[in-house]
């Protein structure tokens, strides 16, 4: 098959005849082979019912459906473990990314050789103070931290090898940093294609002001994992010894001193209080380090996610 096209969506049933028309009209026009898979993310509305329609109308649609709201997350994972086609797209289902882009994508993953495409929404139609502003920031950050020259991590319309989607894990609200976790999985060829961007014809979004809070943890999460994961100890026990160390060094600094001058209790000084707090952190983080290496070598997939129905 040459093209799996993955929709994460929630409570989008008056977008879904449009987009699957669409989709399907590029596709039989460029001869491609394909399926669309719709991961229905819990939606409230009649989007299930609307995605079983268009499967028995079409062979090639997909449907997923969750039994309550796990998040784009969740949803892209299940679609890529289901993916089938030799290059899979992403695009979200509120018609805001154009199916017409599906060709070049397409092109410069079978063609230029790249082991993903990211979609830059150069010029966004979304509110300037709410969503511009805060994305360019986010994404100026992005760039700074993991040395992905991208300037759209989180456009939905992405392009993939399916090589790429099957060696990741998406979980929690990684979505807007699968860039840096297929760098962390190997694929360094990433680039990027200007994409256009459509005003919202359906429905509001879904996104509230708690991706503000959530984007930079998730940065940081990303970035913390793509280098300890599998080696926490590296970095919690290097701390840990430091800390200790310091603490150790002050603690016998002002023994040796009042065993030498005798002038002064050792638990008069500040400093004494000090070298406990390091020692106590040092021994603290080594720990931490030490059960979060049993955690990493005995942890359990953590997306059983339970998909309720699929057509």
């Amino acid at each position: 098959m040459d093209l799996s096209i993955v929709i994460p969506l929630f409570n989008e049933e008056e977008s879904l005849p449009e987009l699957e028309a669409w989709i399907r009209k590029v596709a039989q026009g460029e001869g491609y082979t394909y399926e669309i898979i719709m991961v229905d993310d819990g939606s409230k509305d009649g989007s299930w019912a609307m995605i079983e329609r268009l499967a028995s109308q079409n062979p090639n649609v997909r449907g997923m459906k969750f039994r309550r709201n796990y998040g784009k997350s969740a949803a892209l994972n299940v679609g890529f473990h289901a993916a089938r086609g030799r290059v899979v797209i992403t695009m979200d289902a509120d018609l805001q990314d154009s199916p017409d882009e599906i060709p070049g994508l397409y092109h410069m993953i079978t063609v230029d050789g790249f082991d993903m495409v990211s979609g830059w929404k150069k010029k966004r139609l979304d509110p300037v103070l709410s969503k511009n502003l805060p994305s360019k920031f986010y994404n100026w950050t992005a760039r700074r931290m993991t040395g992905i020259k991208l300037h759209d991590f989180n456009c939905g319309l992405k392009a993939y090898k399916n090589s790429v989607v099957k060696s990741i894990e998406v979980y929690g609200e990684m979505h807007r940093y699968i860039p840096v976790l297929a760098k962390w999985a190997g694929f360094k060829k990433i680039g990027e294609k200007v994409v256009q961007h459509q005003e919202r014809k359906y429905g509001v979004t879904k996104f509230g002001m708690e991706r503000f809070i959530r984007g930079p943890l998730d940065l940081m999460s990303v970035i913390f994992i793509s280098k300890f994961s599998k080696r926490p100890m590296h970095f919690f026990g290097a701390w840990g010894i430091a800390f200790f160390l310091l603490g150790f060094i002050i603690l016998a600094y002002l023994s040796i001193a009042k065993l030498a001058y005798q002038e002064y209790g050792i638990a008069d000084r500040p400093l004494f209080y000090f070298g406990i707090l390091t020692l106590i952190m040092g021994t603290q983080l080594f720990v931490t380090g030490f059960l979060a290496e049993l955690v990493s070598r005995n942890a359990h997939d953590r997306n059983a996610y339970l998909v309720e129905k699929e057509v």
